[in-house]
């Protein structure tokens, strides 16, 4: 199976207003409408058998209604995975991810800069502690803001891992979005994910390569993040940028198959 490990799908009634903030966001007109029709028919076109869709909850209340989404996508549709996600602030975390367990979501996404706390916040280290060993972990890393000022960034990410060995993290965008030299100076080569969304549009051609010699081949992961990019063009762009082998590109697209076996209900 192939593996996009790295996507978003909106609900209807709210994915005109996601897209359109998306793009205010990041400046990046997006390639799709955001409705996971949309995403699995871009899948099936550029080859890719399976899709990791992802959330955020922006604040406690939204906890529920987008855990209750991604049970819904994974229950609707037998190409999707969803990852959960958590907030600091919600105050029944282990109930909520027993409830996740119990439907057989294996992981769960944090982007700290779009739901307001940093990823060196110690409100997050009891949470980093019920996932380890039972969740992957999606973590957004990096932003224009330089890391000292950025809620998250390649250093805090290197922190949770020295301190949760045990937690499985994927650290997103290669370790960083406008974040890679300070990736490759914290956390390329560590026992981490990376994934390469948001990344092929930008990065020059030595840090890329620096990135992907330097970080284990089996932990690096292909991602689109879409709606921003399309996942067929990803999948070429990755191929080409880094004059890739057959054999080093199906380790890219299957090797989040082994990592999602270890949780959930299993890739």
């Amino acid at each position: 199976m192939t593996y996009d490990i790295h996507t978003h799908a909106y609900h209807p009634k709210i994915a005109h207003k996601v897209i359109a903030q998306l793009e205010d966001h990041y400046g990046i007109p997006p390639v799709g409408d955001g409705r996971v029709e949309d995403l699995l028919a871009k899948a099936e076109a550029g080859g890719i058998d399976r899709v990791v869709v992802h959330s955020a909850a922006t604040s406690p209340a939204q906890v529920i209604p987008a855990n209750n989404w991604a049970i819904g996508l994974e229950r609707d549709h037998p190409r999707v995975r969803a990852f959960g996600t958590l907030h600091p602030d919600y105050p029944d975390i282990e109930p909520e991810l027993a409830r996740l367990e119990a439907a057989g979501i294996s992981g769960i996404k944090l982007h700290a800069d779009f739901q307001g706390f940093r990823l060196d916040d110690r409100r997050l280290w009891p949470i980093f502690e019920m996932l380890s060993g039972r969740f992957a972990v999606m973590l957004h890393v990096g932003d224009v803001v330089p890391p000292e000022k950025n809620n998250s960034c390649p250093k805090k990410v290197a922190a949770i891992h020295r301190d949760f060995p045990d937690l499985t993290i994927i650290a997103a965008h290669m370790g960083g979005y406008q974040h890679w030299k300070w990736a490759l100076e914290h956390l390329i080569g560590q026992d981490v994910y990376i994934d390469t969304s948001s990344t092929l549009e930008f990065i020059d051609d030595a840090t890329l390569k620096a990135i992907y010699h330097r970080h284990p081949r089996e932990r690096i992961l292909f991602g689109s993040d879409y709606p921003l990019f399309d996942p067929g063009v990803e999948r070429v762009r990755l191929r080409e940028r880094l004059c890739l082998t057959d054999a080093d590109m199906e380790l890219a697209l299957t090797a989040a198959g082994e990592l999602l076996a270890r949780y959930g209900r299993g890739g």
